[in-house]
């Protein structure tokens, strides 16, 4: 996946949906909040205006911080579907559901909403993003059983994190048997430059891929998981990405105890 962004040149993110698309992969994520908006509206100078409808997956998110009615869900919406020119939407997600937003969804019957976008043809997978505990993963999952997908933030880093909670909000997600699309797998670029010692044990198993790519895999190879997020900020790390997922192999039981 190709997480749109906007710092880059557009010429530059043109030639990295291309090299994307040749290659193969299809998925392209973005939100109504990512930069003010704007990366929306690369979506459509970039990919929408520039490839068929049919060549491309394009998923985005509904954001609670910026409802402040039940009417707004839907304004949001249609202005999502107006910067993007997409006309629909392959992947619809609320956006970063945890503690603190979940009542908003609630409130604004979001869990409804979403499926009643999915009948009218402008949605083709709904489901959400979540930050929080995996017991209020299980608590959502158990009472919104239609949701078709879940993203979680897993990398080998926080597999055992306390506060992250990985392992177990990915577990959660099997033992409802929602897919899981993983963000954050190179932890904001952290799993990708690693600190000397940490590089040489990778290093030493295979000096000829990068960093990243044991990060990738590492997601990649889990059971259960649909999609991997990746934000790419070059197109040397699209081209590194598209080297390893292309034709992809999982990760050996020996490649994982060199990442432990």
């Amino acid at each position: 996946c190709i997480r749109m962004l906007t710092f880059l040149p557009l010429e530059q993110v043109k030639e990295m949906v291309d090299i994307f698309l040749e290659n193969g992969l299809t998925y392209f994520d973005t939100a109504y909040v990512y930069h003010e908006g704007n990366s929306e509206t690369i979506v459509k100078d970039a990919l929408v205006n520039r490839h068929s409808r049919e060549s491309f997956t394009l998923a985005t998110k509904l954001p609670a911080w910026e409802m402040k009615s039940k009417e707004d869900v839907q304004r949001i919406f249609d202005e999502q579907l107006e910067r993007t020119g997409a006309g629909y939407f392959d992947y619809s997600l609320l956006h970063s559901i945890e503690k603190a937003h979940l009542p908003v969804y609630e409130k604004y019957d979001c869990f409804n909403w979403i499926f009643e976008m999915k009948e009218k043809g402008l949605i083709k997978h709904a489901g959400f993003s979540f930050h929080d505990t995996p017991e209020l993963l299980d608590e959502i999952l158990t009472k919104y059983p239609k949701m078709e997908f879940v993203q979680l933030q897993i990398n080998y880093l926080d597999w055992e994190n306390n506060i992250v909670q990985s392992r177990e909000c990915y577990e959660v997600a099997v033992k409802h048997n929602v897919p899981v699309i993983i963000m954050e797998p190179v932890k904001g670029g952290a799993l990708a430059q690693l600190p000397e010692e940490a590089g040489k044990i990778l290093s030493e198993a295979n000096a000829d891929v990068s960093a990243a790519s044991w990060a990738m895999r590492f997601c990649a190879s889990l059971e259960n998981v649909k999609m991997v997020l990746s934000g790419m900020s070059n197109l040397e790390q699209a081209k590194d990405n598209i080297s390893y997922m292309k034709e992809f192999k999982k990760i050996t039981e020996e490649e994982r105890k060199k990442q432990r």
